[in-house]
């Protein structure tokens, strides 16, 4: 996928973030997550060079409390904020299409994963054929066969189903599972089962 953010514009957004008041840099981490509906989420190796960098500037200042640090707008901070608010606007709208052409993107992989799972099948499916018990009647080996597949597909969808449950309670447990992110799981789903479901005609 395409960068998020153009050069200079993650800096903005981070001094938009702190506008709303002080953070600590895993909650920064967590509302970009958050305004990206899940499907971006930058490094604490993107973030904290940033956050520093903006130290150095004075335009945010860094609290050390207990094992956390607090980062919050100075003055100057403010009123660059203050100066750059049409770009803000500007950046939010992109962030808003960048969203969507990232979900865009996650509906075009899960198809393209269907279509792979159903080359994948029908291989199987051929080779099972090839190497067939002589004796069998032809209504014997597709019946099978068909059994066969069925039964890899429905351990590749168990497979799936937990591994995704499991992402699903991690994001849940950091709070990072919000309206966005739902529509998004619900979305590829309904595609991934109109493809499957076209396949099975």
């Amino acid at each position: 996928m395409a960068p998020v953010f153009a050069h200079g514009q993650l800096r903005l957004y981070l001094l938009a973030l702190l506008g709303d008041g002080p953070k600590h840099g895993y909650e920064l981490i967590t509302e970009l997550t958050a305004r990206f509906g899940g499907t971006y989420r930058p490094s604490a190796g993107t973030i904290y060079p940033r956050l520093s960098r903006l130290v150095d500037e004075g335009l945010v200042t860094r609290t050390d409390e207990e094992r956390k640090s607090v980062y919050a707008l100075t003055d100057a901070g403010r009123a660059e904020l203050a100066s750059r608010r049409d770009e803000i606007s500007d950046l939010e709208e992109g962030i808003a299409e960048t969203v969507r052409e990232r979900a865009f993107q996650v509906r075009d992989d899960a198809r393209g994963s269907m279509r792979g799972l159903r080359a994948e099948l029908e291989a199987q499916a051929r080779k099972a054929r090839a190497s067939a018990v002589p004796g069998y009647s032809a209504g014997d080996d597709a019946r099978h066969t068909a059994h066969a597949r069925a039964a890899e597909a429905e351990g590749l969808i168990n497979r799936f189903r937990d591994e995704v449950r499991a992402d699903l309670r991690r994001a849940a447990a950091a709070g990072r599972v919000d309206e966005q992110t739902v529509a998004l799981v619900r979305r590829t789903l309904d595609d991934a089962r109109q493809v499957l479901r076209d396949t099975l005609r």
